[in-house]
């Protein structure tokens, strides 16, 4: 009950006054299961690009931290392969930073600024953070080439939403245009008829692109 009651509470204000560049939505008809999205910030390797991450708050919440991790991939020695985020509040205590007082705009937030600004000395890709640390130059590059790869808004508008969470296929990361017919399967709808989550996601997307162009004038 508290959990519901806390959620219900955080997902009005998200929605009413959303951190700037950041929105988060239930995902169907599970409270629990939330999307969320980033914008890349200005004068970073991803500005601009849109990132979705998946939100699951556990049954324990706010005593426990949600579970969040990229869903876009994303260039980042703090993030790894399976968009898993190397972050001290997404942790319990006493190797993390949890506490109850905190709440998933404050965690998105948090998310926003490791983006821009990457902690190479507690990495979860070594690889990336070496870059990072010694070839800063080289790591700049290839961030931006993932944004543009992955995340940026015209790879969106040209294939839709690259995630779908539908029953048979929860680890989906594909081009919405290269999963036309598998899309009939999976979601029991005709091909030209997305299922409603990716709608209500491409609409989330559209309202973040809003979102960005009105900060940006």
């Amino acid at each position: 009950m508290q959990r519901a009651s806390r959620l219900s509470r955080e997902l009005t204000m998200l929605s009413a006054e959303p951190p700037p560049g950041i929105s988060c939505w239930q995902s169907g008809a599970r409270l629990d299961e939330l999307r969320a999205q980033i914008i890349g910030a200005a004068e970073t390797p991803y500005e601009k690009g849109i990132f979705d991450l998946e939100v699951i708050v556990p049954e324990r919440y706010p005593f426990e931290p949600p579970k969040i991790r990229f869903l876009t991939p994303i260039y980042h020695p703090n993030i790894d392969s399976a968009g898993r985020i190397c972050l001290d509040v997404l942790k319990l205590p006493p190797k993390g930073a949890w506490r109850p007082s905190l709440n998933i705009s404050t965690l998105l937030t948090s998310i926003q600024l490791l983006m821009a600004e990457p902690n190479p000395d507690d990495p979860l890709m070594a690889d990336i953070s070496s870059e990072y640390k010694y070839n800063k130059q080289l790591f700049l590059i290839n961030a931006k080439e993932w944004t543009e790869k992955y995340a940026s808004q015209q790879k969106r508008v040209r294939y839709g939403l690259s995630f779908c969470s539908c029953v048979d296929a929860p680890h989906l990361n594909l081009p919405f245009r290269d999963q036309s017919l598998e899309g009939e399967r999976w979601c029991g709808g005709a091909v030209i008829a997305p299922c409603m989550e990716m709608r209500r996601s491409v609409a989330a997307s559209q309202e973040v692109c809003r979102m960005s162009r009105m900060m940006e004038s």
